[in-house]
């Protein structure tokens, strides 16, 4: 059956204590209809199945119910074919009335990353600091990702395995490891080209289906950083590894 056009009045009419499962269905099909046209620009003449294939690659939430939300398009079909006001054709399930709710909210409100799984206790260290002291605080600290900053902007983030592979190299070139790790500062080790391959920075705007969708489309990315409004010059506010993706995933499932 081919998709058609829903006017939204007819179905919307009705107070929220009045709403059968098909206008509370009907409704949330509206929203995530709307959205995902709004946020991906698509037109107004792509069927809602088509533009839910598409949105595949954009949108984590998308991805996860794809199959569902293509077999809700053909309900929906059923259920305003010679629908009126007062005469519902087919009445859905309220386990899918509710999932469809669930799947409208997270499309049209997702969470933030920061009120969530985001962790906010971030030590970061300076560009200046000796290798040596940047692996007696990952001996001791609990801390896998320590931001580098040069003043107050962000150079880049040490790892344990950028420093490993950094050593492996001096060693390689004949370099003793006490003197190389004395005489070589954090910095030293960096790769520019890490920035938005490796680590990125977002505002605390970053949603969990935005991170997770960055994840998806970067397989290199380990690292989400957060400032306030997404710039790399002064105080992070959060941080998110490749490891948080089970807890991103969690939310979408848990989200009511």
């Amino acid at each position: 059956m081919e998709e058609e056009q829903f006017n939204s009045v007819v179905f919307e009419s009705a107070s929220d204590d009045k709403k059968s499962n098909a206008h509370r269905f009907i409704i949330a099909y509206n929203t995530i209809d709307q959205t995902l046209r709004s946020v991906y620009n698509f037109k107004r003449n792509l069927t809602f199945s088509d533009m839910i294939r598409r949105s595949v690659s954009l949108n984590s939430v998308v991805r996860k119910y794809e199959d569902k939300l293509i077999d809700y398009a053909r309900l929906r079909n059923a259920i305003i074919h010679n629908s009126t006001e007062d005469y519902i054709i087919a009445e859905p399930h309220l386990t899918v009335v509710e999932e469809m709710e669930k799947i409208a909210a997270l499309v049209s409100k997702p969470p933030l990353v920061i009120n969530s799984v985001a962790k906010k206790n971030i030590f970061a260290i300076q560009h200046d600091l000796p290798l040596k002291k940047v692996i007696e605080l990952f001996g001791t600290s609990g801390f896998k990702n320590l931001p580098v900053f040069e003043n107050d902007r962000l150079i880049g983030v040490a790892t344990p395995a950028r420093l490993i592979q950094a050593i492996g190299e001096a060693l390689h070139n004949g370099r003793l490891t006490e003197d190389f790790i004395q005489s070589t500062t954090v910095k030293d080790t960096l790769n520019p080209d890490d920035n938005e391959v490796v680590y990125c920075v977002r505002s605390e705007r970053l949603t969990v289906q935005e991170a997770l969708d960055a994840f998806y489309r970067n397989r290199k990315l380990m690292i989400i950083l957060i400032s306030q409004n997404g710039s790399t010059v002064g105080k992070l506010t959060g941080l998110i590894t490749v490891a948080d993706v089970i807890d991103l995933n969690k939310i979408v499932e848990d989200y009511e």
